[in-house]
C-alpha cells in the first residue's frame, strides 16, 4: 500500500512518525575529526553517502565523511529513482522501505498542441513507464533527503557505526610525492563552519580521499581536472508544490510540449497529493547566468500555468523551489594520476559524482549515476585498504565510470534537446518524443552500463552459456525457490553490500548428488585444490563465504533434491559454533512458470558460471568445469595470503 501525507502542507522527515517535531532524528558526530584515516570522503551528497556507507560495513577500515552545511538535507533537490538504483538499495537493505514510501512511474504520458486550437493542449500518447521484464523493482520517485536518512541509518547501524561530521569546509588536500603505498599520504585541511568553531582548522592524514563535493567540487580543482562541456544556454525552474488543478494526468509523469511557451515536466511525487514540476524558461544567451534573469516563484508558476491551458493550476504551497542551468559536462579522468603515468603511479585521490560529470535532471540521471559510481569505487578501496588486491585495482574506477558517464551524457544532450524542441522552428514533434523516450528506457532505468572487457570484466568467449546474463553489465535478477525451505524470492537477492563476489554455479540437467556430477566437481575443486580462489584468498580464520560466496541454481522442481545429499560446500559450517548456512541453494519456481533458466537462456546442458563483482556486475561466465579460467580470472586482480 502507498502512503499517503503532506496532506496539510509539506512535512520533512520520517512520515511513518506522527510528530513532525521528531521526524527528524539528530544527525552528526560530535568533537574534532580524527587525525588519521583510511579514507576521507568530502561531501554528504548521494554519492558520498553511498560511498560511506558502503565502507561503514568494515569495522577495519577508518573511514572519515565531512560536510560543509551545519546538518542533514531535508528538502528538495533530485528525486528520480531508477531501477537500477532500486536494485542496489536492496543490496544496502532499505529497498522495501523506499517502494512503501515513494511514488511508483508506471506509466508516462505525453501532451503536446491542439491542431485545431495550438494555444491548448491534448493528450498525445500514454506509454509503461520501464519495459517488462527490465527489473523486479519499479522507477520511483522519492524525495533526495529521504534517500540520504536511508544511508545514514546504514551508517548508523553498520558494524563501524559511522556518523558524518558537518560544518566542515575543505580548505586544501596536499599529497607527499615520496609516500609508499600504504601510507598516510594525503594531508588535508578542513576550517570548520560551526557557531563556537569558526575558523578553527582541522587537519587529517588520510590514505586515500574521495571527493563528492559537487558541481563546484574543491577536490576536482585540487587535483587540476576541470569540467568540460556545454555552456548552459537552456533556464528551468523547477518546483515541489501542492496545488489543486484540473489537468486530469497529474498524478501521471507527464511530457508536456506547448506551441508557445515551451515545454513543462511533471512528476507527482510521495504522499499522493505533492508534484514536482519542471518548467522551460528561458534560453540564455552565451556567458549569460540565470541569475542575471531574477526570476521569481511567481514567474515559474505563471509559466506553468500558461503551457497547461486549457487547464488551470492553484498552487497552495510551495515546498522548495530552484532555478538552475542546463549544461552537460564531464571531466577527463575521475582520480589524480594523468593518462601518461598509470603504469608508474598509484591513484591517492578520486572524484565522484557532480564533482566529475553534471547533467541536466531531465533524464534522471545525476544522483542515480552518481550513486552507481561510489558503489564501484567503495569495494575496490575495501578489497585494496584489506589487502585482499592489489592498488593497481584502483585505477579501473576511472576507467570504468568515466566510460559510463560520457556515454549517459551524449544521452542526456539529446534528451534534453528534444524536450526543448517545442522553442525550435516547426514546434513540438510529440511522436519523436515518445518515440525516444521508449526506446532509451534502459538509459533511464540506469540498466544499459556496460563495461568494457579488463582484469575485472572477461571477454565474452562463454557468454553462449548464459546469454542473459551480459558480462560487463549488471546482474539481472529472476525469481527462484530457496531449496531449504521452499521460499520464493529473488536470485539477485542473495547478495548483500558486502564487499564479496558472487559465484553463481548453474546445474546441468543431470542429478546434482550424483558422484560425478558437474556441481560435485566444481565443489570439490573449491574446496581442495590449491588453485581455487576460495582457498587462495579466504583467511583461516573467517567463514568459507566471507571473500567469495558460491550459491548454486539447480534445475529440478524444488521437492525433488534432497538437501542432505548435496555437496557439503553448499551448506557450509559458519560462526563460532558452526553452524550450517542452508541459503545457498536455489531451483526454478517451476509453480509461478518462472525458470531462471529459461528466462536467463542459461545452457541447459552444460549449465555454467556466473561471477557476479561486489557491485553486482557481471565479471564473467565460464564452463562449469573451467577450474583454470576460474582460478585466471581471480588470479588476475586478488593478493594471496600471507
Amino acid at each position: 500500500m502507498l502512503m499517503q501525507f503532506h496532506l496539510n502542507g509539506f512535512q520533512p522527515g520520517d512520515p511513518e512518525i506522527a510528530d513532525p517535531a521528531e521526524r527528524i532524528q539528530a544527525s552528526g558526530a560530535a568533537g574534532a575529526v580524527p587525525g588519521e584515516v583510511d579514507v576521507l570522503i568530502v561531501g554528504c551528497g548521494p554519492a558520498g553517502l553511498t560511498l560511506a556507507a558502503q565502507l561503514a560495513q568494515f569495522p577495519d577500515i577508518k573511514t572519515c565523511i565531512v560536510e560543509q552545511k551545519p546538518g542533514r538535507l531535508l528538502v528538495g533537490q533530485a528525486d528520480g529513482i531508477a531501477c537500477r538504483t532500486m536494485e542496489m538499495f536492496h543490496a544496502y537493505g532499505f529497498s522495501e522501505r523506499v517502494l512503501k514510501e515513494a511514488y511508483w512511474v508506471n506509466e508516462t504520458t505525453f501532451w503536446k498542441p491542439d491542431e485545431r486550437s495550438p494555444e491548448t493542449i491534448v493528450r498525445s500518447g500514454r506509454v509503461q513507464d520501464v519495459e517488462d521484464g527490465l527489473s523486479e523493482f519499479p522507477h520511483v520517485i522519492l524525495n533526495q533527503a529521504r534517500i540520504h536518512d536511508g544511508f545514514l541509518d546504514v551508517m548508523r547501524k553498520s558494524p563501524a557505526k559511522l556518523e558524518p561530521y558537518y560544518s566542515r569546509r575543505l580548505l586544501d588536500l596536499e599529497v607527499d610525492p615520496a609516500a609508499r603505498p600504504g601510507d598516510h599520504a594525503v594531508t588535508v585541511r578542513l576550517e570548520r563552519v560551526d557557531a563556537g568553531s569558526e575558523g578553527r582548522i582541522e587537519t587529517v592524514k588520510a590514505r586515500y580521499v574521495v571527493g563528492c563535493d559537487g558541481a563546484r567540487s574543491t577536490v576536482r580543482k585540487s587535483i587540476g581536472r576541470e569540467l568540460h562541456g556545454d555552456s548552459a544556454n537552456h533556464a528551468w525552474g523547477v518546483m515541489d508544490v501542492l496545488a489543486v488543478t484540473d489537468f486530469p494526468d497529474i498524478r501521471f509523469k507527464s511530457l508536456i510540449q506547448s506551441a508557445k511557451d515551451g515545454s513543462l515536466l511533471i512528476i507527482p511525487r510521495e504522499g499522493g497529493y505533492m508534484v514536482r514540476i519542471y518548467v522551460e524558461l528561458a534560453k540564455l544567451e552565451i556567458g549569460e547566468r540565470v541569475a542575471n534573469r531574477n526570476i521569481t516563484a511567481d514567474d515559474v508558476i505563471a509559466k506553468a500555468q500558461r503551457i497547461l491551458k486549457p487547464h488551470t493550476l492553484a498552487v497552495k504551497e510551495i515546498a522548495w523551489w530552484s532555478v538552475y542551468e542546463i549544461g552537460q559536462r564531464l571531466t577527463d579522468k575521475f582520480d589524480d594520476v594523468p593518462e601518461a603515468e598509470i603504469d608508474t603511479r598509484l591513484p591517492r585521490i578520486f572524484i565522484a559524482g557532480d564533482a566529475c560529470h553534471t547533467h541536466s535532471p531531465k533524464a534522471g540521471q545525476g544522483m542515480n549515476v552518481s550513486m552507481q559510481d561510489a558503489f564501484n569505487l567503495g569495494w575496490k578501496l575495501a578489497a585494496v585498504l584489506r589487502k585482499q588486491c592489489a592498488p593497481g585495482l584502483l585505477h579501473s574506477y576511472s576507467a570504468e565510470r568515466q566510460a559510463v558517464a560520457k556515454e549517459l551524457i551524449d544521452f542526456d544532450r539529446e534528451w534534453a534537446g528534444i524536450l526543448a524542441s517545442a522553442a525550435k522552428a516547426g514546434g513540438a514533434d510529440a511522436a519523436r518524443t515518445q518515440d525516444y523516450f521508449v526506446r532509451h528506457g534502459r538509459y533511464t532505468a540506469g540498466t544499459a552500463t556496460h563495461y568494457r572487457p579488463s582484469i575485472l570484466t572477461g571477454a565474452a568467449s562463454h557468454q553462449h552459456l548464459a546469454e542473459g546474463f551480459a558480462i560487463g553489465k549488471r546482474f539481472h535478477s529472476a525469481p527462484v525457490i530457496r531449496l531449504a525451505d521452499a521460499k520464493p524470492m529473488h536470485l539477485g537477492h542473495a547478495a548483500q553490500a558486502d564487499g564479496r563476489f558472487r559465484l553463481y554455479a548453474f546445474s546441468p540437467a543431470e542429478d546434482p548428488a550424483a558422484s560425478g556430477s558437474a556441481i560435485r566437481a566444481l565443489c570439490n575443486f573449491l574446496c581442495e585444490a590449491r588453485q581455487s580462489p576460495i582457498r587462495r584468498y579466504t583467511p583461516a580464520s573467517t567463514d568459507i563465504d566471507s571473500v567469495i560466496d558460491l550459491r548454486a541454481v539447480f534445475q529440478q522442481d524444488h521437492r525433488d533434491l534432497a538437501i542432505e545429499t548435496l555437496p557439503p560446500l553448499l551448506r557450509p559450517n559458519k560462526g563460532r559454533y558452526g553452524l550450517l548456512d542452508y541459503e545457498k541453494m536455489f531451483c526454478p519456481d517451476l509453480k509461478s512458470g518462472h525458470d531462471v533458466f529459461a528466462m536467463r537462456r542459461v545452457d541447459r546442458k552444460a549449465g555454467c558460471i556466473v561471477v557476479v563483482r561486489p557491485d553486482q556486475y557481471v565479471a564473467t561466465v565460464l564452463p562449469l568445469d573451467d577450474f583454470a579460467g576460474l582460478a585466471a580470472f581471480f588470479d588476475g586482480f586478488m593478493l594471496p595470503l600471507n
